[in-house]
């Protein structure tokens, strides 16, 4: 693999509590990865539209708020609109106060993977260069 894995790190909802957001984006960013941070308050369309514009690998998204049943799958069907496709070479990844129980569906809806709180930043880098979906140029 060649080049720098490009991850967007996104808030979807009205959560405003960002610091986790801000360790994982510091720790792709300290492992050598090109990060674009999304800021606070993101709508799943802008999100979309952000990931399609900067043609990145990964797509990780954190939610405190308990709105990941909803949020998440919006995005990834207005992603995949973006896209104008229905398989998606990009790596999905959500993390934060989600329980257990709700996994599956998110899987189901396109999640790659769901990181709890106390994850590892390097059990996150670790995952992520290991299940890139597409070559990095």
């Amino acid at each position: 693999m060649s080049g720098k894995i490009r991850v967007l790190v996104g808030k979807p909802g009205l959560d405003g509590h960002d610091r986790g957001a801000k360790v994982i984006a510091r720790a792709y960013r300290d492992a050598g990865m090109e990060v674009i941070y999304t800021g606070l308050h993101r709508t799943p369309e802008e999100l979309a539209r952000m990931a399609v514009e900067e043609d990145v690998d990964v797509v990780a998204l954190s939610i405190l708020s308990g709105a990941h049943g909803t949020l998440i799958p919006r995005f990834i069907d207005c992603f995949k609109k973006e896209k104008g496709t229905q398989d998606l070479d990009v790596l999905i990844l959500a993390g934060g106060i989600i329980p257990e129980e709700d996994i599956p569906a998110l899987k189901t809806a396109g999640v790659d993977e769901v990181f709890g709180p106390g994850t590892s930043t390097e059990t996150i880098v670790d995952y992520t260069r290991s299940h890139l979906k597409r070559p990095v140029a």
